[in-house]
């Protein structure tokens, strides 16, 4: 999860002012920040853990952490209709198809103990806001995508997979890049947070891709960063620089979230062995 958290870090500061190049400092303590990407990334993960291993109750519990979290940090740039749904008191569904809901679902991938509990995790979680198919879609892809990659999938086997049950991807980020503006669709991102994953050589080497194509910036590199933490892990010397943006409250979420899921060393992939992977998709 901290691979969502360090890319929407790395991408904050040019979500507004698009960088076409890979060349940039990753992590800069000037201008780079937290965005809601990570707050919400924190308040699923929060949801998980709060489930035990008996999920029946995660959508309430993704409501609950979503406005708990959402209210603690009013600014920290979430869309109007979500900002709405974060302060109301009966907050229901409103069949977004918006980026939102693929940058927070790392945590599925990560707690997950199936391919197909991890598609049902990320509908649990994602149901509550945005509904759309295109909304369910990009949540499970992404949940999807960090579940086989951290039970040592190959690039080529994640990207065959994804290809075949949710984006049949047909560029290359060199194709793209000069042309590429800000869609939040999950359908115009969340195939580009994919692509820059699948082109990386190394985790850090995902981000500057993601980040590279321009768009919406924090949340393409926290999908790709997602992903690519569980396939690369992350340096320690990449976390050592992004565990500082972050003030007490979300280091005691992601502490314990990588104690139950993640107890790992930080240049080491989450790998498992023996997980459930074939050629169809979970229903």
């Amino acid at each position: 999860m901290l691979g969502a958290i360090i890319g929407d870090i790395a991408g904050s500061r040019f979500e507004w002012n698009n960088i076409k190049t890979k060349n940039f400092e990753l992590l800069s303590r000037k201008h780079c920040y937290p965005t809601d990407d990570t707050v919400m990334s924190l308040a699923v993960a929060k949801a998980i853990l709060s489930c035990g291993r008996d999920y029946s109750k995660l959508s309430e519990n993704a409501v609950r952490y979503m406005q708990q979290l959402g209210r603690k940090y009013p600014d920290a740039g979430y869309g109007s209709r979500f900002q709405s749904w974060i302060e109301s008191d009966d907050p229901k569904p409103y069949n977004s198809y918006g980026n939102g809901s693929a940058m927070r679902v790392s945590a599925c991938g990560f707690a997950a103990g199936s391919l197909e509990e991890a598609a049902e995790l990320s509908a649990e979680v994602t149901k509550v806001t945005h509904s759309h198919p295109e909304g369910m879609k990009g949540a499970e892809a992404t949940a999807a995508a960090v579940y086989l990659a951290r039970t040592g999938r190959t690039v080529t086997e994640i990207k065959e997979y994804i290809d075949r049950h949710y984006y049949r991807i047909d560029f290359r980020l060199d194709e793209i890049r000069g042309s590429y503006r800000t869609d939040i669709s999950c359908q115009g991102s969340v195939p580009q947070a994919l692509e820059a994953f699948y082109e990386s050589e190394d985790f850090e080497d995902t981000i500057r891709n993601a980040i590279s194509i321009g768009g919406d910036s924090d949340t393409i590199a926290a999908i790709a960063g997602g992903i690519a933490e569980a396939h690369y892990g992350i340096p320690s010397d990449i976390r050592g620089k992004a565990l500082p943006f972050l003030d007490k409250t979300e280091l005691s979420i992601l502490e314990e979230f990588e104690s139950v899921f993640q107890s790992l060393a930080p240049d080491s992939a989450f790998h498992t062995g023996g997980a459930y992977f074939d050629n169809s998709r979970p229903k």
